[in-house]
């Protein structure tokens, strides 16, 4: 058996992947709607910079058996970083699950040559990634440090969800905040592929109206953004990767979910809600987490972050995982790496204990 690898820097051949990466991506069972093709080639179109791109793809003759997804960065040190960017909660590399040790080796050979003078930072990588097969193959220096914190739930139906809550008095709230949307006649819609982008506009609508006069994630209201996500989710739902869910009441949309699927995992991604819904005291929060357990596979993932509304769900926490990988003449970059995570981690400890102490005021 013989495994060839390709350096990918050019945006039209990244575009013409699509058929066999969607066969890898199925092949890959570690996988997550992150790195599907749909979503890593329009989050390039917003996102990526001419010349940066480095997709490295290995074949068995014609048949893809695994990729690497990633472009380079100057900063802090010079990397090669996983496409997708912040937007995305997992980063991760695809490894056909029938293939042996020979192409893991094959992929970390070729990324080996591509990095050259770059150090290998593969952000947010979830536990059990393909990325640790490539780790321990790994030859040079390397190190694996936390990353981001995902709240998990396992994926049973809503009821079951309800019967993990720790007292009858929480159980007895939720019944009654899920009886309630179904007094008020709120009723869920899932989006058909050929409705969706009306869908999303109406969702980026709602998101930009619920959080009006509050903090927001500027980049979730950005044209670069509507553009990803528009163009990304429809191929995405067709394809069984994505499900688009309206909410309606008196004929009227007043909420849009995007949840996101694979074969371990669904994850609640962006949604958006008229006002109306919690001045008629409906639960948002319930009412998306019974939609989305309606499609859960293996794990449902409250996704990053952790707010206090999680954790009434007792979820399990689990960390995403950063794995550095140098050469023995970029160990360097690595070091330099791991000097800017202590700083940043630093950073954030004394700005926790600062707040803590009333530091700042309200602001």
């Amino acid at each position: 058996m013989t495994y060839t690898t390709e350096l990918v820097t050019d945006d039209t051949v990244f575009a013409a992947l699509a058929p066999d990466w969607a066969r890898l991506y199925r092949r890959c069972s570690a996988a997550t709607p992150f790195q599907s093709h749909a979503w890593l080639h329009s989050w390039w179109l917003s996102y990526g910079r001419r010349g940066r791109l480095r997709v490295l793809v290995v074949r068995d003759h014609d048949d893809l058996v695994a990729a690497a997804p990633l472009m380079r960065v100057g900063s802090p040190v010079p990397s090669l970083v996983p496409l997708g960017g912040a937007i995305s909660d997992y980063g991760d590399v695809l490894l056909d699950d029938e293939r042996g040790e020979e192409a893991v080796a094959a992929l970390t050979d070729g990324l080996a040559r591509a990095a050259r003078t770059a150090l290998v930072d593969l952000r947010e990588v979830r536990p059990g990634g393909a990325a640790e097969r490539l780790y321990d193959h790994w030859p040079g220096p390397r190190r694996r440090v936390g990353d981001s914190l995902c709240l998990e739930l396992p994926a049973v139906p809503m009821a079951e969800l309800v019967d993990r809550l720790p007292s009858a008095k929480a159980q007895q709230r939720v019944r009654a905040k899920l009886r309630k949307l179904t007094s008020l006649g709120v009723e869920r819609h899932v989006v058909e592929p050929d409705e969706v982008d009306k869908a999303l506009r109406r969702l980026l609508e709602l998101h930009q109206l619920q959080w009006q006069g509050r903090k927001v994630t500027s980049e979730h209201l950005r044209p670069r953004f509507r553009d990803h996500l528009v163009r990304s989710v429809a191929p995405m739902v067709h394809s069984g990767d994505a499900v688009v869910t309206e909410f309606r009441l008196d004929d009227d949309v007043v909420a849009v979910d995007l949840t996101l699927l694979s074969r371990r995992l669904a994850g609640g991604y962006l949604y958006g809600a008229h006002p109306c819904l919690r001045e008629r005291k409906a639960d948002v929060a319930v009412m998306l987490l019974d939609a989305c357990t309606g499609h859960a596979r293996g794990t449902l993932s409250l996704l990053r972050g952790n707010e206090p509304y999680k954790h009434h769900w007792k979820p399990e926490p689990v960390a995403n995982q950063r794995l550095l990988l140098a050469r023995r003449h970029t160990a360097p970059l690595l070091a330099a790496a791991l000097c800017d995570v202590a700083a940043r981690r630093h950073g954030k400890e004394a700005l926790r204990k600062w707040r803590a102490r009333g530091g700042g005021g309200g602001s």
